[in-house]
């Protein structure tokens, strides 16, 4: 059996519900906390790799306009 490691998204949103479970305001307000943070982890991602997707296509623009 393969395990999949949990995303920090996911193991957010568990700690949220268990402490809304458990009437637990700072458990459910770390696991907010961790969703947020993963989500900005994703977003700076994939922002980094349309930086690097502009950057190949403006290397081979320069390359072409050389090249004719």
């Amino acid at each position: 059996m393969i395990h999949m490691p949990l995303s920090d998204d996911v193991k957010g949103k568990a700690k949220e519900v268990k402490g809304k479970a458990t009437d637990d305001k700072g458990k459910e307000l770390e696991g907010k906390a961790q969703q947020a943070a993963s989500k900005a982890k994703d977003t700076a991602k994939d922002l980094k790799e349309k930086a690097e997707d502009a950057f190949e296509g403006a290397k081979n623009a320069v390359k072409d306009a050389f090249n004719d």
